[in-house]
């Protein structure tokens, strides 16, 4: 069965996890363009643009680049939206088969799930503390923020893996 257009097609209804890290994830992104556009008139020609590792901003830019996260968060939703609607088409282990095609589909729709939300959280964040940077009163990101994004979106991968490595 490795041709994913020979996989069954299922339909699984979302679960509650799923539905809770989509109401997260999406009032954070939504929040965070409510926040850019109720100040917008307030927020300087220049704001922070780039950050370095350390969490501190390294190149400043036109105000007008503050919609270039939730831009790439419109993209990243479509596209996650689609790959969480047809999880046929991922990519499976050999002892893939049809008795445990629900499993897999819905261990590897919720590790999509997860990681779009928390994406979405991480673009709200950066977008936010960019606005009150500008505006005078952003502290910065710390040193701390890089360390935290990619352990916040290994740890799913990593238990997703390891909730796939269980399914027979």
């Amino acid at each position: 069965m490795s041709n994913s257009w020979a996989r069954p097609k299922i339909n699984i209804p979302k679960t509650k996890s799923e539905w809770v890290w989509d109401i997260i994830g999406y009032s954070f992104y939504i929040g965070s363009i409510i926040f850019l556009l109720a100040v917008w008139n307030r927020i300087p020609e220049e704001v922070p643009a780039h950050y370095n590792a350390l969490g501190e901003v390294d190149r400043w830019g036109a105000k007008s680049e503050l919609f270039i996260l939730p831009g790439v968060g419109v993209f990243m939703i479509i596209l996650m939206q689609v790959f969480e609607k047809f999880p046929e088409t991922h990519n499976y282990p050999k002892r893939f088969n049809e008795s445990n095609a629900a499993q897999f589909y819905l261990e590897s729709r919720k590790l999509l799930n997860k990681l779009k939300n928390i994406c979405l959280m991480i673009f709200a964040i950066i977008l936010s503390e960019s606005i009150l940077i500008a505006l005078g009163s952003g502290i910065g990101l710390s040193n701390w923020f890089l360390p935290i994004t990619i352990i916040g979106t290994g740890i799913p991968v990593v238990f997703g893996i390891l909730r796939q490595r269980k399914i027979h």
